[in-house]
């Protein structure tokens, strides 16, 4: 079906039920970043295929809601289809309340599906709903009908995440969840959190290790939720072991109603289907993410040792793609496929974190760029290669950036790429007092480039999981522009990604994976905490306009690359060593 049929579709069987406008979401019922196949409907209906990004359905408009990292994306993928691109955080963009409220007469009914939308989310819709006299509905979900080839709910095997990687066990972890709640339940939507919790992993979603199921917590017991066909012997012995019972994915909420107790819940996470079973609801932050967010010592040397292993990859693929683009028959896929050869080389591999972004000149310059065979183009020997990969290890997850010179630049590219590479440089060096949070050293990155009138809208930095998901816990801590409270502890990891994107000619991201680590206690005010930079690779120097750093930034820079090349050059052969020894040179 075409999209225009498939919106024809939806209409149809929106009039059957007396509804005015369908809103679908990118999520699914566990409020996932990567969703499993069978949740993205809103791919379905609309034909865009951004990972982030809501759809509105009228009977007589469409649109689609998404934010700047997809604007060139969606541009080009709605074209035809009757949705309208609304740019999130543009002046003049309404929100979806207001754009519906707009379009739809009062007394019209909206709806959502319960299941794939959070009670946060429901709650705050409704509440802008009536402002316009429209009401809200969340007890259909119209792609079970529409969508006849709808794929099942992912089925693959558990796994257990062994001590030697997690450093913590289950038993363990629920008895410091119990400290918490007292005599209380608490509700485990959140994949990562479930993941954590068991340390129990599979393949249920793309990129990210997690294993598709809800945990409740009481005061006597701890139920995993699970489609039971997931669960070999082996996994099932060591949930006893642990004190963990089953009960079918499906059981959730009949449980739930059944607790008469006081349940934990947290609304940002936690779909409104869910809440709606629990007769004593108490909203909370969440325990468990404020507690995996801290990397303990197993964790850390985890999360050392798998960025060797990228780095090692990321060397061998960066001197393989200086070497064959000049050679011809090289595209972004052919790349992307490369690399991720290179890091199946690596002991301990599980894939790879997110799909490679690997955009060539033009490209580049859409943020989340990810290759399709429709949009692949031949990478020459000239202009800039923004690649941004990561890969999954059982001892850790990496999330990398570098921007790579193929030939011939210009001034403005290398101008963007030094650009980057001071705010980069200024955020990893940073050094900060106890109680600073994400928002206020977010600065750093942008100063240099604000003075030339450029900025970026996405995020500078965000956490990343151990062998979980690239993007833990969104809501805590971050670098961005946007308030984000949380203080930045000792434990924590988190990126630094500041990037500049021209549209039409070239993209330009630097990016290293950071762990938050003591400095000194201080005269005042302490103690105070600075990064260790856990990514090792190296940051290619041609484009560098050298006379645009101060002293301090090359003396960062070339310490930060005279690391790279000691920890690396004993995992290498020569010729490898003797590439990554010229590459690092200080500048």
């Amino acid at each position: 079906m075409k999209t225009t049929e498939k919106v024809e579709a939806l209409r149809q069987l929106m009039r059957t039920e007396g509804i005015s406008a369908f809103i679908t979401p990118s999520t699914d019922p566990h409020a996932g970043e990567y969703v499993p196949e069978r949740w993205k409907s809103r791919r379905w209906i609309s034909g865009f295929t951004g990972s982030a990004g809501t759809a509105v359905v009228t009977l007589d408009q469409s649109a689609l809601w998404t934010d700047s990292r997809y604007f060139i994306q969606a541009t080009e993928q709605l074209a035809g289809s009757g949705f309208e691109l609304m740019k999130e955080k543009i002046e003049g963009t309404p929100s979806i309340a207001e754009w519906l409220g707009s379009v739809l007469p009062q007394g019209s009914v909206v709806a959502v599906d319960a299941w794939v939308n959070t009670t946060s989310e429901v709650e705050s819709l409704e509440n802008e709903l009536k402002a316009y006299g429209l009401s809200l509905r969340t007890d259909i979900d119209p792609y079970a009908t529409l969508w006849t080839d709808r794929p099942d709910i992912p089925q693959s095997k558990a796994f257990v995440q062994g001590l030697e990687f997690a450093g913590e066990s289950a038993s363990s972890k629920i008895r410091r969840i119990r400290e918490k709640i007292g005599q209380n339940a608490i509700v485990i939507s959140s994949l990562e959190e479930v993941a954590w919790t068991l340390n129990l992993r599979a393949d249920d979603v793309l990129y990210t290790p997690f294993v598709l199921g809800y945990v409740v917590i009481t005061p006597y017991t701890i139920l995993l939720y699970i489609c039971r066909e997931k669960v070999t012997p082996e996994v099932a012995d060591y949930l006893k072991a642990e004190g963990v019972g089953l009960r079918e994915y499906a059981d959730i909420t009949a449980d739930l109603h059944a607790l008469d107790i006081p349940v934990y819940v947290q609304p940002e996470k936690t779909n409104y289907a869910i809440y709606s079973a629990i007769k004593h609801p108490v909203r909370k932050e969440s325990v468990v993410e404020q507690m995996l967010i801290f990397k303990n010592e197993t964790e850390i040397q985890g999360f050392r040792r798998a960025m060797e292993k990228d780095g090692v990859a990321m060397v061998k693929w960066m001197k393989w793609t200086l070497e064959n683009v000049p050679l011809g028959g090289q595209t972004e896929l052919s790349l992307s496929r490369k690399l991720e050869e290179f890091r199946a080389e690596q002991p301990l591999f599980r894939g790879i974190s997110f799909e490679s972004i690997m955009g060539y000149a033009h490209h580049g310059a859409i943020v989340h760029y990810d290759p399709t065979p429709e949009t692949d183009i031949p990478v020459l020997p000239e202009g800039l290669l923004l690649i941004d990969s990561g890969g999954q290890y059982l001892d850790g997850t990496t999330d990398i950036t570098r921007t790579i010179p193929l030939g011939p630049l210009t001034q403005e590219m290398k101008r963007d790429y030094t650009l980057v590479l001071k705010g980069w440089i200024r955020l990893g060096s940073a050094v900060f007092p106890k109680g600073t949070c994400g928002t206020q050293l977010d600065t750093l990155a942008r100063e240099a480039m604000w003075k030339y009138g450029i900025n970026y809208l996405h995020g500078t930095g965000h956490g990343v999981g151990q062998f979980m998901s690239v993007h833990e816990a969104i809501d805590l801590h971050q670098f961005r522009m946007q308030w984000r409270p949380t203080p930045l502890l000792p434990g924590m990891t988190i990126t630094d990604e500041p990037g500049i994107y021209i549209e039409g000619s070239h993209g330009v991201r630097h990016e290293n994976t950071m762990l938050v680590v003591p400095f000194a206690e201080g005269i005042t005010f302490g103690p105070y905490y600075r990064f260790e930079q856990l990514t090792l690779c190296p940051v290619l120097t041609e484009p560098i306009l050298v006379e645009m750093l101060t002293e301090e930034e090359r003396t960062w820079f070339n310490d930060y690359q005279k690391m790279v090349y000691e920890r690396l050059a004993p995992l290498l052969d020569k010729e490898h060593k003797e590439w990554l020894r010229e590459v690092t040179k200080a500048i």
